[in-house]
């Protein structure tokens, strides 16, 4: 679907973790260098699992696990459709500060031309992205097996 015709908002119900791998191999087709996609949820909501999805759609091969004791992973982008090259998973829920993130030099990926970023937890930087364009991505676990996933673009 062409970018100008993307929904600003779109809500759905998920209930595999199939569908959810699915959803996230199609929101690629709207995603261009400098992206930057927040993924909001609590713990077991699915926020790795849509990454997953996402990494597998711009042709990661490689298995893609959440960055939680790294906190950032860069994978080179396999899908020559897209134009970024490389994707970068941040996980921020074990962060102390803005600080820790910066350290590791996440903020040149961040809206980098060449690269998608997805941030899990990205409530905990917000000082960082408050100038930056970002695509929410909020996923709210209703029920055993059930999710409640709302996107912003």
């Amino acid at each position: 679907m062409p970018r100008d015709t993307v929904p600003s908002l779109l809500f759905m119900k998920i209930t595999t973790e199939k569908q959810t791998i699915q959803l996230g191999k199609k929101i690629i087709k709207d995603l261009r260098g400098g992206d930057i996609l927040c993924l909001y949820g609590n713990l077991g909501a699915g926020k790795t699992t849509l990454s997953k999805g996402i990494a597998r759609g711009l042709g990661i091969k490689k298995e893609i696990t959440s960055p939680t004791f790294t906190l950032m992973n860069v994978y080179p982008i396999q899908n020559s459709k897209i134009t970024a090259r490389n994707l970068c998973h941040i996980d921020t829920y074990r962060l102390k500060n803005e600080n820790d993130l910066l350290e590791i030099g996440a903020e040149d990926y961040l809206g980098a031309p060449d690269t998608i970023c997805i941030i899990e937890w990205p409530e905990k930087i917000e000082g960082i992205l408050k100038n930056k364009k970002v695509k929410k991505i909020i996923i709210e676990h209703t029920e055993e097996n059930k999710r409640e996933i709302k996107i912003e673009f």
